[in-house]
């Protein structure tokens, strides 16, 4: 017998887009993302795309009409629900944009719920263009498949982090002047958790000694190396996800 086809095929294209979706309900899609299935995916009438909304899931929809500038979708079915997050949040130091862009990328595929950017005393960036941070998370997630998307906050001051932190929260701190193994206080604290990581440079000494007198921050350390701040954001999110998160 002839193998029954896969649906709706693996090699679908993914897209985010304002919800809530239905089943029946119309999706008019233009600029890039009409672009992007026109042009690149060559998408004709019929075809299937995925479409995710950041709130009731996963959907499966067909092209009703394909041109250059606008792309009609018909939504058919719900293939999954919005994914249960892990309550994690990456506070990373804003660092160098190509850098900072590999940290916001993959962040969004290891499963962080929110990205909080920092600014500290040695950061060589104190701003961040967030709509731009919101379209690289985007385009992660699709890759990913992810059905929820990161929340990207704007960047705060680290005393202001600390000023508003929520109470309950844990945040550990990368401290390059040690601390306890990650991954045992990884597992020993649960959630909900946070991540802070230093900036190119580390924290300075008055910063060091003000997170560690912090209500509810626990310096770790990720080991005998230095690494750099996109590295460390990276190693410490999967490590966080493979021992406390939904890995």
């Amino acid at each position: 017998m002839p193998k029954t086809p896969e649906w709706p095929p693996r090699s679908a294209p993914r897209l985010f887009v304002p919800g809530p979706l239905e089943t029946g309900a119309s999706v008019a899609l233009s600029g890039n993302q009409a672009h992007y299935l026109s042009r690149v995916m060559r998408a004709k009438d019929g075809d299937i795309v995925i479409l995710c909304d950041d709130i009731t899931g996963e959907w499966a929809a067909s092209v009703r009409s394909a041109a250059k500038r606008e792309i009609v979708l018909e939504v058919s079915q719900r293939l999954r629900p919005r994914e249960d997050v892990a309550d994690f949040w990456l506070c990373p130091a804003l660092l160098k944009k190509d850098r900072f862009d590999l940290v916001l990328e993959k962040a969004t595929e290891l499963g962080a719920a929110r990205i909080q950017p920092v600014i500290t005393r040695r950061c060589v960036a104190d701003k961040l263009n967030l709509d731009r941070a919101r379209v690289i998370v985007t385009e992660a997630a699709e890759q990913c498949a992810r059905t929820a998307l990161p929340e990207i906050a704007e960047p705060v001051r680290l005393e202001s982090l600390l000023a508003n932190w929520p109470a309950g929260r844990t945040l550990f701190f990368a401290d390059e002047d040690g601390g306890e193994p990650a991954a045992a206080a990884f597992a020993a604290a649960g959630v909900p958790a946070a991540l802070l990581i230093g900036p190119e440079g580390g924290f300075d000494p008055a910063e060091r000694q003000f997170l560690r007198n912090g209500i509810g921050v626990k310096p770790i350390t990720l080991g005998p190396r230095i690494l750099r701040g996109e590295t460390a954001a990276i190693a410490a999110t999967a490590l966080w996800m493979g021992t406390a998160g939904d890995w």
